[in-house]
Formats: C-alpha cells, structure tokens, sequence
C-alpha cells in the first residue's frame, strides 16, 4: 500500500514529515479523509486515544481488501501511520477483567 502514501503525497500537497525511524505523509484531518473515502472507498472502522495528543484511527474498505491507520493531533494534522491490503475485519471481543486475552 505505499502507492497510497505516494498518491496521498502527490494528490493533496502533504508535508513529509520525518521522524528518526521513518517518514510520514501528513496533511490536514479533513484532506485525507476525503482522499481515502472517494479514491480508495475507505470508511472509518475504529479507533482510540493513545493519550492527550495523538487519536489512532483504522479506515478500511470492505470492497477493495485496503486499509489505513492515521495518527491525528490536537492541531487537526493527520499522518499516515500504516497502508496495506487483505483487511478482514475480525469478532468483536470485549475484555474481562483477570482474563486473558
């Protein structure tokens, strides 16, 4: 799914962003997800807040197998975390407490 952070790049004028392990594609929340809903047909599937500045989310499209973890700020810049293909979405299980996962 590299094509998706080349095509999310190139289309919508995302600043690269560097960090020392990696590189990400990062634009404005609302840019990307308009790129990821009309181009690749991907909706949100899920989410949460990994703490006070950063919000996970997973979008994916059921028709076309691909899928997409975004990282967004407070100040509404979103970055591409992870692309890929082959998503399946898995049961919901809900977490008990002093059981294992």
């Amino acid at each position: 799914m590299r094509f998706l952070i080349s095509a999310l790049a190139l289309s919508t004028g995302l600043v690269a962003a560097s960090s020392s392990t990696a590189q990400m594609a990062c634009a404005d929340r609302e840019k990307v997800i308009e790129r990821l809903s009309s181009k690749y047909g991907e909706s949100f599937s899920g989410g949460g807040l990994q703490n006070p500045t950063k919000i996970f989310e997973v979008w994916a499209s059921e028709e076309d197998g691909t899928w997409t973890i975004l990282m967004t700020r407070p100040d509404g810049m979103s970055c591409v975390m992870a692309s890929g293909t082959d998503w399946r979405d898995g049961p919901l299980v809900k977490a008990m407490k002093g059981v294992p996962g």
